[in-house]
């Protein structure tokens, strides 16, 4: 089970931080994701981090603005979003997947968490 929270009302420009929890005794074999949907659009892939946090792969829209990261001894990973525009506006879902090994494009994520709301004021 996935518990995702830290969503709100920013306006553009702030910072924003999301963190999700995760219920399981083995946790470092888990890859990491974000993801989010905005409205009336798809879900979209955002953020992944290995089940040792040294890779780490971004779309390239949050490049240089958000950073994820994960505490594996409290089971947790998280999306620091800086810098944030009208169009990070979105439900974000955090995500996992047994994984070994560094991320990247192609990990198909089957374990989802219950969203959390980013709206980004401008």
């Amino acid at each position: 089970q996935l518990q995702a929270s830290g969503g709100g009302l920013v306006q553009a420009g702030d910072s924003l931080r999301l963190s999700c929890v995760a219920s399981t005794r083995v946790f470092t074999s888990y890859a990491m994701a974000w993801f989010r949907q905005a409205p009336g659009k798809e879900r979209e892939f955002v953020a992944a981090i290995s089940w040792s946090g040294s890779s780490t792969y971004y779309v390239d829209s949050v490049k240089g603005r958000f950073t994820i990261s994960r505490v594996n001894a409290k089971n947790t990973v998280s999306l620091q979003m800086n810098n944030l525009k009208a169009e990070d506006t979105a439900v974000y879902y955090c995500a996992a997947e047994v994984h070994q090994g560094a991320v990247g494009p192609g990990i198909n994520f089957g374990n989802w968490g219950q969203g959390t709301l980013v709206t980004v004021s401008s």
